[in-house]
């Protein structure tokens, strides 16, 4: 399918037919993840979570695989500097 790019104030655009819109449920206002990779664009439709979401997604997907799934713990050797962190510390 071939669509044409217009001029939208001082950027460009495309439409995106309307059996496009409808067989992906797509309406004014949705947002859509777009990359670009090796000279071409990808449009994906977002997930709509926010990225504290996604985190409490992965973080309880953690422990529910358990323990056996962790990864190895790696020695960086001693601390050096401000990513020394206490718990008294406010931030």
């Amino acid at each position: 399918m071939k669509i044409t790019v217009a001029r939208w104030g001082n950027s460009v655009a495309v439409r995106l037919p309307k059996g496009v819109s409808e067989e992906l449920g797509l309406q004014a206002g949705k947002q859509l993840d777009l990359t670009v990779e090796r000279g071409e664009i990808r449009l994906r439709c977002s997930t709509g979570k926010s990225s504290k979401q996604l985190l409490a997604e992965m973080v309880a997907e953690a422990k529910r695989l358990g323990p056996d799934f962790e990864p190895e713990t790696v020695d960086w050797g001693p601390d050096r500097g401000s990513e020394i962190i206490t718990d008294d510390d406010p931030a």
